[in-house]
Formats: structure tokens, C-alpha cells, sequence
């Protein structure tokens, strides 16, 4: 039983950065599918495959690195929002990752997108976690 299945998620990822594997598999829900389509649109991951079955069903990630130095393309995952401490942000006081070099991903009422999107929307949301 995992109490936080998004810090289990980056977790994941991160761990598999470290050891510098290709493919990463994680158990697949809304929001996990959600944050792996961000994480592909921003150029973070090389690509990733939805698979079902009987039960949730899984997420294979190929994860991203330069062909010459071999150095990933996330160098960080961390996350914001957790179980015992929500983080909140309004459309005024959106997070800046990096000074803008990186990106935070956001649960709002038009679903998961980065900070940058919900600026131009004018929507603010729960702040998931910081890539870059």
C-alpha cells in the first residue's frame, strides 16, 4: 500500500535516472498518465506507452538522455504538494522553477499542466512537483 502514489511516481523516475536505466515501469492512474504527457510535452522523457490490464495497468517511460555526455534530461524531481501538507498557489503567485528554466507541474480546474500554461490561463491550482 503506498500512502503517496505521485512521490512514489518521481520516485520511480528518479531512481531509474540515477541508475542510468532506459525504460522505467510505474503503476498507471489519471493523474500519473497525466504528469507523463507533461513530462513528454516539456521534452523531459523520450516517450511513453500506456498499458492495460485486468487490474490499473502500468506506464512504461523511456527516459531522456544527451546521445554524446549521456547526462538525463531531468536532473531534478521534487515534490511540492504532499499528503500532510497541501501547496496551493493563486493565479497572482505562481511558482517560477529556476527562474523559468524549469517547469512545475499543477493539478487546476482544466486539468494537469505546467505553470507557464496556467499563467497565460490565469488559473492557479495545487502545485505537484518541481522538473528541472
Amino acid at each position: 500500500m503506498v500512502t503517496d502514489p505521485i512521490a512514489d511516481f518521481l520516485t520511480r523516475v528518479r531512481n531509474a535516472i540515477k541508475a542510468r536505466h532506459r525504460i522505467v515501469e510505474v503503476p498507471a492512474s489519471n493523474l500519473k498518465k497525466s504528469m507523463t504527457k507533461v513530462l513528454h510535452e516539456k521534452g523531459y522523457i523520450l516517450n511513453y506507452k500506456f498499458e492495460e490490464d485486468n487490474a490499473q495497468g502500468n506506464i512504461k517511460i523511456a527516459l531522456k538522455y544527451d546521445p554524446e555526455t549521456k547526462t538525463p534530461a531531468i536532473s531534478n524531481l521534487e515534490r511540492v504538494s504532499k499528503p500532510g501538507l497541501r501547496k496551493y498557489s493563486d493565479s497572482e503567485n505562481l511558482p517560477r522553477v529556476l527562474n523559468g528554466l524549469g517547469v512545475a507541474i499543477m493539478s487546476t480546474s482544466k486539468g494537469v499542466i505546467t505553470d507557464k500554461e496556467a499563467r497565460t490561463l490565469k488559473i492557479g491550482g495545487e502545485v505537484l512537483c518541481y522538473v528541472y
